[in-house]
């Protein structure tokens, strides 16, 4: 394993002190940070927290930097990969809405410095694994895309603020698009094992496009897709969706990776509707654990604008609260 970094729970406006176990064998170092944000809704079950994001959990998970291995590696489509590596604890006991800072390779066109931050696709204890889903867009994930079946890499994690789930939800509904799918199926996966109901609006360009149909469909939930081919997505009609199965009473909680134009859709709707919700922010990141300060967001508190890293104090927030990008 790598350095195990545990902290004291702490809420916001606290102090808290850290301290880096080595593990046995292990290379590298790190920092304790502190930091949390609340999650809006009241009696809640919270999915994950990493004790560098100074959340209130004694059960979350330690954060390491592991060595994993890669198990498969696949296209999914044009755009996009699916990473499976085994890895050792804590790693595997990640949970949705937590992410993973993932060392990229050097190639001889690529040679990224920083790691990239990665959003958990899944996450299975039993066997010991972590998977991720990707886009292929510039330097780092270029060079990510190389990585073959049975070559290791580090990844630090888990890092960040999950999910949570009211602990009165019945039924709850997710929106995404892109690679922001990824990041709801495993929320997804956890509310149906909790018997919770789960709505899905899926976004996409085109059919070849939507992501993580099937990861939705698996656990039961209503797979509803919207794309630009066919004009599905636009925002209208995705609001007359979400304003449908609100009114069928299966809406406890609004939840939304993504997108900014469907999560200012879903803000609004949420507040007209006293419905509670979440979302799932993506950010540029350096060291992922609260040092660098380089993934602060602005975000609306009661009328005042207050500034949070994305890394330790997120990537999960209150929907009420984000603000436009």
């Amino acid at each position: 394993m790598g350095q195990t970094i545990s902290f004291q729970p702490m809420r916001r406006g606290a102090t808290a002190q850290g301290t880096i176990a080595q593990a046995p064998g292990s290379p590298g170092g790190g920092a304790p940070v502190a930091g949390t944000a609340d999650s809006g809704m009241p009696h809640t079950t919270t999915l994950g927290s990493s004790p560098a994001s100074g959340a209130a959990h004694g059960d979350a998970p330690a954060v390491a930097d592991v060595l994993g291995v890669v198990v498969s590696h696949v296209w999914l489509n044009d755009e996009y990969r699916h990473l499976v590596l085994e890895a050792p604890e804590p790693a595997p006991l990640a949970k949705a809405g937590q992410f993973f800072n993932l060392e990229c390779p050097h190639t001889a066109e690529d040679k990224p410095f920083l790691r990239r931050p990665m959003s958990l696709y899944g996450a299975d204890p039993a066997r010991g694994r972590v998977e991720f889903l990707y886009k292929v867009t510039g330097v780092g994930t270029r060079a990510l895309a190389s990585i073959k079946v049975g070559r290791t890499m580090r990844l630090l994690g888990p890092l960040g603020v999950g999910f949570s789930i009211p602990d009165t939800a019945k039924h709850i509904v997710v929106l995404g698009r892109g690679v922001g799918l990824a990041t709801l199926a495993p929320l997804a996966e956890a509310a149906a094992a909790q018997g919770v109901g789960v709505t899905a609006i899926l976004s996409a360009r085109s059919p070849a496009t939507v992501m993580s149909a099937e990861r939705f469909a698996a656990v039961g939930a209503s797979v509803r897709v919207v794309l630009d081919t066919d004009g599905s997505s636009d925002p209208a009609n995705v609001e007359a969706i979400l304003r449908e199965v609100a009114a069928a009473g299966r809406a406890d909680a609004f939840y939304t990776c993504g997108s900014n134009r469907l999560m200012l859709l879903m803000q609004r709707v949420g507040r007209e509707l006293s419905i509670p919700g979440e979302v799932a922010l993506e950010q540029q990141m350096a060291c992922g654990l609260g040092m660098c300060f380089c993934c602060v967001r602005n975000f609306s508190v009661d009328g005042v604008v207050e500034a949070r890293r994305v890394c330790t104090e997120g990537p999960v927030f209150p929907l009420a609260e984000a603000m436009s990008w």
